[in-house]
């Protein structure tokens, strides 16, 4: 099976080369925990144009969720990767973590609690403590385990490190179970730019431990999305016993979930829902002991997922939606606010090429297909 697609030099034959992962349903893994991090679908009809409330195709947004539980993923939900701050406004937000949790199996969800609902501009630390508030009510009325996001409005109100453990340790008191804490690199939103009250990342650091040392029975682990695996696993190293780092790393989740023979990363991946077969399959591998099927289910996958996450890496979302699409998780290539704009032709065919030969295409007639229409839609008659 063959198709063109856009290259550097114009037009190129590509033939697929992929066999796509086994398909199947599994059991959470043993060994770690997993949280895949889910889009939102975008209802076709619906006038999700840049800046509008979004509007969400509810029946394809949670099917896509039962879909990541069957392959015994957890569900990260009402996240970045739902485009939180890039599309989905509070009050879609607050239904989809009521429709989610509500289907979640065995309390297989944990949420985003953040302050988005406060209007842009600057803040007073006591409004972006009051919204994280109402954010954390919503989750724990819901019954699913909360994330408390990195917030922009507290980034922007915060005079320094002090600030950040002030408003941390106030809801880490009123949380009624343990936490997520999230840290998020500015590759993944420049607005984080020096969040934990510092420009330096060993100072942020530093900042992070000492609130995890205060606050140890209610942290359940913190995700780190730094890109950086040397300065994940340090921080790993001088976590409180009990606490789990949950990798972000959307470059170097193997080698971090794999671990170094003493410690390993949990996962909360946005890459996740784009791969969940294979992260399926090869967490399963890890469980049995067979890391060399670890390695080769999942070693294919980095590329994909280098090329999905490439900068500016806040539009990683395009490519998780867009694979969404080619598999047949969604009607259309569409994304509340408009967002499918926001990768080029070129790089969508080179994540097609990756998607194919890292076997997560699922369906590869129907990838060429809608690939195909896609080309077309472009003005290309491929």
């Amino acid at each position: 099976m063959e198709l063109k697609l856009p290259s550097q030099s114009g037009l190129e034959t590509y033939r697929l080369i992929g066999e796509p992962v086994a398909q199947g349903t599994y059991a959470p893994a043993r060994s770690r925990l997993a949280f895949a991090a889910a889009h939102v679908v975008a209802d076709p009809l619906g006038d999700n144009s840049p800046g509008a409330p979004a509007v969400i195709d509810w029946e394809h947004t949670l099917e896509f969720r039962r879909h990541l539980w069957s392959l015994g993923l957890s569900v990260a939900e009402a996240m970045d990767t739902a485009q939180r701050g890039m599309g989905l406004d509070w009050a879609s937000t607050q239904e989809l973590i009521r429709r989610s949790a509500a289907e979640a199996p065995d309390g297989r969800i944990a949420v985003g609690a953040g302050t988005d609902q406060l209007a842009a501009g600057n803040h007073s630390l006591s409004a972006v403590t009051a919204a994280y508030e109402e954010q954390l009510a919503i989750a724990e009325d819901a019954g699913a385990q909360p994330i408390l996001m990195a917030s922009r409005a507290l980034c922007a109100a915060a005079s320094g490190p002090d600030d950040y453990r002030k408003v941390y340790d106030h809801l880490l008191g009123k949380s009624s179970r343990p936490v997520i804490l999230h840290w998020l690199g500015s590759m993944f939103d420049p607005a984080l730019d020096g969040y934990w009250g510092s420009d330096s990342l060993d100072t942020a650091a530093d900042v992070v431990i000492e609130l995890i040392n205060a606050n140890a029975d209610k942290v359940d682990g913190i995700k780190v999305s730094l890109l950086d695996a040397s300065r994940e696993v340090a921080l790993r190293n001088r976590l409180p016993e009990g606490v789990r780092l949950y990798t972000g790393d959307d470059f170097n989740y193997p080698e971090l979930i794999r671990g170094d023979g003493d410690q390993h990363s949990d996962a909360l991946l946005g890459i996740f829902a784009a791969i969940a077969p294979a992260a399926a399959a090869a967490l399963k591998a890890l469980d049995d002991g067979d890391l060399d099927t670890y390695e080769r289910v999942f070693a294919p996958t980095v590329p994909l997922a280098r090329q999905i996450f490439s900068a500016p890496t806040y539009y990683y979302k395009t490519g998780i939606a867009f694979l969404a699409w080619l598999n047949g998780y969604q009607p259309g290539f569409t994304m509340v606010g408009g967002l499918q704009t926001g990768r080029s032709l070129p790089h969508l065919a080179e994540t097609f090429r990756l998607a194919d030969q890292a076997g997560v295409l699922t369906n590869p007639e129907l990838a060429v297909d809608r690939f195909r229409q896609l080309l077309r839609v472009g003005g290309i008659d491929a």
